[in-house]
Parts: C-alpha cells; structure tokens; sequence
C-alpha cells in the first residue's frame, strides 16, 4: 500500500464543448450513472487509499465547492485551488504548489475522463523509476480526439503528438500522471497547458508511460457524456 500523497483533480475546465448539454453546469457535474461524473473519481481515489485530494477549480467553482465541501460526507479530506481567471491544466498545477509543499510527488487526475488504473501501482512504479512524470497511457481503436505517445522498449517516452484528426488507433494519454515534486521547476506561472507546453519540455528529465488495459471513457463532447453514461450503467448500476 503506497498512497500517503495528494491528488490534484483538474476541474476548472470551461466545458465549451459540452455547452449543449450542460448550459450551465460545470463538467465535473455531469451527471453520469446517476451521480457527478467527478464522484465516480472521488469513489476510485477513496478506494485504493487516496483520501488526500486537492480541487483544482475555476470554472462556475463555486456550484463544485458547494456540492463536495471539506469531502468528510464522501469519506475524504478535499482542499481548493481556485484559479480567478484560466490557467490551463499547467497553470491549475502550478497554481496549487502551494498546497504541495511537503510532497515529494503527487497525483494528478483530468476531471472529465476517467481510467480503471492502479493508482498506487503507478506510484510505485514512478518511485522506483525515479523520473519526473510517470503518465497512464491506454490503446484506442481511435485516436483522432487525443494526443498521442511513443515510447521506447523500457516504456521511456521519446514524443508526444498532438490531435491530428486521424481516425487510425493510437497510445494516448489517458489524463492521470505521477509527478515528482521538481516538475514545478519546469513549469512558469500563468497560463500553461501540462499536454503542449510542459510534457515536451521535460522529457530530457525522463517521462515514462503506464500501459493501462481497463476501461476508459471521459465527457469531453456530448456524444462521448452519452456514452459514458451508458457505459457507467452497464459496469455499476445506475444509481438512486
């Protein structure tokens, strides 16, 4: 049992693409199998033995604060880091240093995905790696919609790729990472996103993948919050 480090929820996100759907709720709200989809993530944490969460919030913030509170009711200990304007995913890291300061690593988690991934296995494996991110990755039949990792046969990665569009399958980042506390070093106040303008940067420093087999789903558009609702019924029951 590994645990014993924060997590970081990324859940600041405007939602532009989910407007249609959710005009004025916050992503990590959506409803999916009957509870916030950001509950579910809460659920996953709690129990593999990450009580510790940080919210990075931004975004209608004050709707996410209300309905998680301190976390006591959901069995965890939740704190806030509240951008007052965008930041991106970098800058909602950066942002919450502060409420880092006496980790040695911790966990980062988007807020509208999520993966059936060993949490503490990732945070082993990125210990006795010693490398600066450790990032889960999964096998898509399409990955127009995601970026996109290679790596080498010891699973260092050696590039990332942006959306191309490109319907082929792909290994793609599956938005949950293992940072070493020296990531701030390499990321600068202000508005920075961890996919194009942190991650390139700190592969000199040793960014390794996590092969990840479980399932994935997220609630970036509204076909894929359909799906994921479907798709949550299906593997846990549709909840009261």
């Amino acid at each position: 049992m590994v645990p014993a480090t924060k997590v970081l929820l990324l859940v600041g996100g405007l939602g532009t693409r989910l407007r249609s759907v959710l005009p004025s709720t916050p992503k990590a709200l959506a409803q999916v199998g009957g509870a916030p989809f950001v509950e579910l993530l809460i659920s996953q944490l709690r129990d593999q033995g990450f009580t510790e969460l940080i919210m990075c919030t931004g975004y209608l913030a004050d709707q996410i604060e209300r309905k998680f509170g301190d976390g006591t009711e959901l069995g965890v200990s939740i704190e806030y880091s509240r951008e007052s304007q965008p930041l991106g995913t970098g800058g909602a890291v950066k942002l919450a240093e502060k409420l880092l300061q006496d980790n040695l690593d911790f966990v980062v988690m988007n807020g509208d995905s999520f993966s059936e991934v060993d949490l503490a296995g990732l945070v082993r494996l990125h210990r006795a790696r010693q490398c600066i991110a450790t990032i889960a990755v999964v096998a898509v039949e399409d990955a127009s919609r995601y970026g996109t990792v290679v790596a080498d046969s010891s699973s260092r990665i050696l590039e990332f790729f942006e959306k191309t569009g490109d319907h082929s399958p792909g290994v793609i980042n599956a938005g949950v990472y293992v940072f070493s506390s020296s990531v701030f070093h390499h990321i600068p106040a202000g508005k920075v996103s961890l996919e194009t303008d942190v991650f390139p940067k700190l592969l000199e420093h040793g960014v390794y993948a996590a092969n990840q087999t479980g399932m994935f789903i997220d609630v970036g558009t509204p076909a894929d919050y359909l799906r994921a609702e479907q798709l949550m019924v299906e593997r846990c029951g549709k909840r009261d």
